[in-house]
């Protein structure tokens, strides 16, 4: 499962949208790429066990309120 969210997260780096506007996000803060990637993989990992759980779904206005805080 960790390659699985490690990789989708390498993959959104490259592309626009949500994912790839909250890691351009954290390069703009300093963050390392490298911890940036990994902080992308978690944040993804963690809201699939959230949309699983209950069955919501993906709101790309929580991952920039999540950002901006």
């Amino acid at each position: 499962m960790k390659e699985i969210f490690k990789s989708t997260a390498t993959s959104a780096t490259r592309c626009g949208g949500p994912f790839g506007d909250f890691y351009a996000g954290l390069l703009a803060k300093g963050m390392k790429p490298e911890m940036a990637r990994l902080t992308l993989a978690r944040k993804i990992a963690a809201i699939t066990l959230t949309l699983w759980k209950k069955g919501g779904r993906f709101d790309a206005e929580h991952l920039k309120q999540a950002q901006a805080a």
